[in-house]
Parts: structure tokens; C-alpha cells; sequence
């Protein structure tokens, strides 16, 4: 794990040397159908959690309940010192103002520009600030996920899928949050432009201590940058380790996923690259 400043206090919530992300016990069902019976979860400060599981294991479910955009059926989650369950403003504003969220699709509001898309929860959090300054901060988060300068004035219909999610990705560094949210960040990408992503992904957890949650398909992102692994199956996290345990782990999707052709060649590549 890389070296990263440590938060000790965040918005005045003492959290010492807690994970930033506790979940125990939490039940997740849709009518009759359950996606979650019992999930465990801890996720430590400056670390970079890769989130795996099949078609239908509730991975998007599970970020869903610990940002607070769903209601877990049971069990609790402690997010940034607080119970993320609990509905009162001050708790809520707590969560949200310090932490950034990537959908999977980029959810960027299409009829806004980049910049103004980047200054939505700049608005929200820091309605006294000048719009110049607004801007220069959008500005400087746009540089710093990697996009040019002009593109703070392009709608996202303008940009290419890599840049939409670079784009996203500036908007959910917006507040300087010490926990960000990666939901498929490198899907529809190609190997290069996911490679380069991956990248920054590091680079930003350096430069800003940020701890991070990422669900992902991508072989090659879990090897490059992950520094354990949560797999969902079985309706739990039956797994939250180094990518190296978990080959060793005796359990059919497991071993299907790490150790099938696509995984002896993920491993391999990141050996060579090593």
C-alpha cells in the first residue's frame, strides 16, 4: 500500500485508526429475492479495495447501501466514523461531502458543460464561494484527472467514452473526499486507455491519501492496482485478500476467475510488468 496522509479526524469525527468502511451482517433483498445474507466488510484507510463477484452477486447493491443511496433490509455499516444508515441531515452531509462517486455510466448531467458538472456539488457545499473561484477549482480537478484544459467547456456529448469517465471522475474529486467510489471505471475502455486509468487511479491515491472502493470486472486492473480483493458469491463476501491468496483459495468461482486463461494471463502480464 502506498504511503498517504493519514485522517484521523474528518469533519471533526474522531476515526483513529478504524477502517474508513465497517459493514457487518447486511441483508440486501429485492421482494423474495435475496442478493446479500450477512455481508462482512472492512475496508482500511489508503487502500485500494477491488470488489469482484458474477452476473447478479450485488456488487453495485453493496456501494449502493454504504453511500446511503439504498436502505439495507438488516445489518449495519459504518462509513467515515458514522452510521450510515441513519437518515438525520448532519449525518447524511457527512457522508456525502466526504466521499466521491464514479457510476458506471458517468451519470454526467448531459446538458451542462464539464466545468459545470464539476462545480454541481461546489454549489451544493460551498454556495459562497466566488463563481470565479468555482471555476478555477473545476478547473484544476479537470487537469488532475487527466483531461485538457478546453474541455472544461464541452458538453459530454462532445467527449470520448475515456474522456466521459475522466470527466465523472473530476466531478467526484470536486470536495477533496478522502473515500472514492470506482464503480466499473475501466468498462468499454481499450487496453490502453484502461491502462492509463488505472494509472491515475494510483497517482490520485498518492497525491490525496484516498482510500477506494472498486468494483471491477477487469483482470488486469485487480493485478495492477488493488492492494486486497473482496469476492462476492454465495450471497457474502466469502473473500477479502491479496490477489495471491486468493488463487490459492479452494472455491469454483474463485478459481474460475483467477486461475481460468484470463486470469493466467492477467497474472502474467503484471509479472512481466513488474
Amino acid at each position: 500500500m502506498a504511503d498517504a496522509p493519514i485522517f484521523r479526524t474528518i469533519d471533526g469525527i474522531s476515526i483513529g485508526d478504524a477502517p474508513l468502511i465497517r459493514v457487518r451482517g447486511v441483508v440486501n433483498r429485492f421482494g423474495t429475492q435475496i442478493v446479500h445474507d450477512g455481508v462482512d466488510l472492512d475496508v482500511q484507510r489508503g487502500e485500494i479495495l477491488g470488489v469482484v463477484g458474477g452476473s447478479g452477486s450485488g456488487k453495485s447493491v453493496l456501494m449502493r447501501s454504504i453511500i446511503g443511496l439504498r436502505q439495507p433490509n438488516d445489518g449495519r455499516i459504518q462509513v467515515l466514523g458514522v452510521d450510515a444508515r441513519a437518515r438525520d441531515p448532519a449525518t447524511r452531509r457527512h457522508i456525502e461531502r466526504n466521499t466521491g462517486v464514479l457510476f458506471q455510466d458517468g451519470a454526467l448531467f448531459s446538458s451542462l458543460t464539464v466545468g459545470e458538472n464539476v462545480q454541481v456539488p461546489l454549489k451544493e457545499y460551498y454556495p459562497e464561494l466566488p463563481e470565479s473561484l468555482r471555476y478555477e477549482l473545476a478547473l484544476l480537478k479537470i487537469k488532475l484527472a487527466g483531461l485538457p484544459a478546453n474541455a472544461i467547456d464541452k458538453l459530454p456529448s462532445q467527449l470520448s467514452g475515456g474522456m466521459r469517465k475522466r470527466a465523472a471522475l473530476a466531478r467526484a474529486l470536486a470536495l477533496d473526499p478522502p473515500l472514492l467510489f470506482l464503480d466499473e471505471p475501466t468498462a468499454g475502455l481499450d487496453p490502453i486507455g484502461a491502462a492509463a486509468f488505472d494509472d491515475l487511479i494510483l497517482t490520485l491515491r498518492k497525491a490525496m491519501g484516498l482510500t477506494v472502493f472498486l468494483i471491477t470486472h477487469d483482470l488486469d486492473t485487480l493485478h495492477a492496482i488493488c492492494d486486497r480483493v473482496a469476492v462476492l458469491a454465495d450471497r457474502k463476501v466469502i473473500a477479502n485478500a491479496p490477489i495471491s491468496e486468493l488463487e490459492r483459495m479452494d472455491h469454483p468461482w474463485v478459481q474460475e476467475y483467477f486461475n481460468g486463461a484470463r486470469g493466467r494471463a492477467a497474472r502474467e502480464t503484471a509479472q512481466g510488468n513488474a
